[in-house]
């Protein structure tokens, strides 16, 4: 079943509404303007398209695909979103080469036992922060690396609440991602300082209150949060690979 999270905002995929293997996919309207926050592995388009469906009015244009990072069970089903659409994918550059050469390694496509066809990045992130505008609103992506090399979060205010699209905050970290513990350790505290009211990440679903969210993210830099996701820095043949990345 589609969640609604607040007015104008839903998770419309993501394991037990679209695919089992794909990370969660959230969609956001601003009037007559929508954006979609990943696309899943593709293998679950024609449900998330049915899905798209019950939220939006049919005069509701969706605009942009923003994803959050390179991997596969985030971005495979991003050309079918685009064709079906006509929106434009975002991403960072410093993951977009990975997406446009079809990278199965970097991407973690070979994890899920899948070839990750290349597509074209339409709008490459660059730098620390970008404004993207959508309809009567605006979304800021702010680059976040260490889970990738061009994670990044999207944030946007929604009826006075920050709302955070923190897709993969937990990592994993893992050497084929050329994930980077420093990186990822100064990314969360970036994150926590956005002092944000409402988390939406990619496997752990939806995390309210301020209190609660800066809680979640300081746990996955704190000692603990770092054994879970440290024995990754593995080679894949000694991981089960079972997705979440």
């Amino acid at each position: 079943m589609i969640t609604r999270i607040r007015n104008n905002l839903w998770q419309v995929g993501g394991s037990g509404l679209t695919d089992p293997a794909d990370a969660a996919i959230y969609l956001v309207c601003f009037g007559d303007r929508a954006a979609l926050i990943d696309a899943g592995c593709g293998r679950g388009h024609a449900q998330l398209r049915k899905n798209i469906a019950e939220c939006l009015e049919p005069t509701v244009r969706l605009e942009y695909l923003l994803l959050t990072h390179c991997h596969f069970d985030h971005t495979g089903g991003a050309r079918a979103v685009r064709d079906e659409y006509g929106c434009r994918i975002v991403a960072h550059e410093l993951d977009a080469v990975y997406l446009e050469s079809g990278d199965n390694r970097v991407t973690g496509a070979t994890w899920y036992g899948a070839n990750l066809e290349p597509f074209t990045i339409d709008i490459r992130l660059q730098g620390q922060e970008s404004t993207i505008a959508i309809g009567s609103c605006s979304v800021t992506a702010i680059h976040c690396p260490g889970h990738s090399p061009g994670s990044v979060v999207y944030t946007t205010e929604i009826n006075d609440e920050l709302v955070l699209f923190g897709q993969d905050i937990h990592g994993p970290l893992h050497s084929e991602f050329l994930s980077d513990e420093q990186q990822y350790l100064a990314s969360l505290v970036k994150l926590a300082n956005l002092k944000a009211d409402l988390l939406l990440e990619g496997h752990f679903g939806v995390v309210e209150t301020k209190q609660e969210v800066r809680a979640f993210i300081e746990y996955w830099g704190s000692s603990r949060g770092n054994s879970l996701y440290g024995y990754l820095y593995c080679p894949p043949s000694d991981d089960p690979g079972r997705g979440g990345y």
